[in-house]
């Protein structure tokens, strides 16, 4: 069950409430009876528990990829130089 951020639009008062997803949002402020507006949250994060997850599981070998490339065009390009000044 999430909880929601709301605040009032009367006494600018901003309060949590931990609710199911299928109730109804709250309409009347706890604090002077004005109109509430739930407010959007960033939500939760992913949560990471045990031993299981390393570093080394989701490395992207597109670097290394790239960085492959761009070695073999340097040699290209210092390989053309040496042609032109010749």
């Amino acid at each position: 069950m999430p909880t929601y951020d709301y605040k009032c639009s009367v006494c600018n008062y901003t309060f949590e409430y931990f609710q199911s997803m299928k109730d109804q949002p709250l309409t009347t402020c706890p604090k002077c009876g004005g109109q509430l507006k739930r407010l959007i949250g960033p939500g939760a994060g992913p949560i990471f528990k045990g031993n299981g997850f390393y570093q080394t599981d989701y490395k992207n070998n597109s670097n290394n990829s790239n960085s492959g490339s761009s070695k073999k065009n340097n040699t290209k390009s210092e390989s053309t130089v040496k042609e032109t000044a010749a």
